[in-house]
């Protein structure tokens, strides 16, 4: 979820919902860890080898909320798409974090 989404999503919540059930705020967007990955190494130009270790446990193999609270109870749908926002995110991050004080 791109940060401009989920800061109109927080304040979508706070004018419209009072309830107490929890709410997950979200892009309904399906991916798969690895494609995750591998879509960050191509975004960021990384030219290294990822190496899975298969000793560890698999844990979660993708990653999708389920956002339906979100968008019946306050109308909140994400307006970025996924590959825009993580772009986004990785340019700031680059300019930003990587940048000398």
């Amino acid at each position: 979820l791109y940060v401009d989404d989920a800061a109109e999503g927080i304040l979508l919540a706070t004018e419209r919902y009072n309830a107490s059930e929890p709410v997950n705020l979200g892009s309904a967007f399906e991916i798969s860890i690895k494609d995750l990955l591998e879509t960050i190494a191509r975004l960021t130009g990384f030219q290294g080898v990822i190496v899975w270790d298969t000793s560890q446990p698999n844990g979660q193999p993708r990653r999708k909320l389920d956002v339906s609270r979100a968008q019946e109870y306050f109308g909140f749908e994400s307006a970025t798409r996924f590959d825009e926002g993580l772009r986004r995110t990785i340019e700031w991050y680059q300019e930003t974090a990587l940048t000398p004080a």
